[in-house]
């Protein structure tokens, strides 16, 4: 199947599964959506020092927590959905996973604890609006939206009722993980600029 999508219909993870593997996309709420082209050097170095820390915490601390760079399928899907049926297909920048019966083959079945994305020039809309209300509706503890060009990180927590108003760091601040009791990560210190 190539990228060419159908206006109005529904994809699925079934419909995901038949997209030749050099073609990159995601589907949010049964909508396909072509990834950017190749991400920008900064793109590459944040998510690289980002990773980095996570898990040299994660081995230094025999945690068992699995964190994965993209390109790696997330599929979140409810409860009572077939997994076939799942209309949201995302790869997010960095993934973290603590539940490990959520690792298949293909990737993670279920919400990361904690998501990472690197905002791109060419869709933001993603990052900030879609993905936001995606990642808080299958309750991703915690998601951070790492932005190069106004060198700032928002820091989404899940609450009861949701997201609350996201914490608000700059590349000069040291940002606490809060999936991980001792872990902060100083963007001052990392090689990104």
């Amino acid at each position: 199947m190539t990228i060419n999508a159908v206006e109005n219909k529904i994809y699925t993870y079934d419909d995901y599964l038949k997209f030749i593997e050099d073609e990159v996309i995601e589907i949010i709420d049964g909508r396909i959506f072509a990834m950017s082209p190749a991400p920008s050097r900064i793109h590459q170095k944040i998510v690289t020092e980002v990773l980095t820390e996570i898990r040299s915490y994660i081995k230094s601390n025999n945690g068992s927590c699995e964190i994965y760079p993209a390109p790696f399928d997330v599929v979140l899907k409810n409860d009572d959905e077939e997994l076939k049926h799942s209309k949201n297909i995302v790869q997010p920048d960095i993934s973290v996973i603590c539940d490990k019966s959520k690792l298949t083959d293909k990737g993670c079945v279920g919400s990361p604890d904690m998501i990472v994305e690197v905002v791109s020039p060419f869709n933001p809309r993603n990052d900030y609006i879609k993905k936001l209300n995606l990642y808080e509706e299958y309750k991703v503890k915690e998601y951070w939206i790492v932005n190069p060009m106004q060198k700032n990180i928002l820091v989404y927590t899940l609450e009861k009722m949701g997201y609350g108003a996201p914490s608000v760091y700059s590349f000069n601040d040291e940002i606490k993980v809060n999936i991980f009791k001792n872990l902060k990560i100083d963007f001052k210190s990392l090689d990104i600029l």
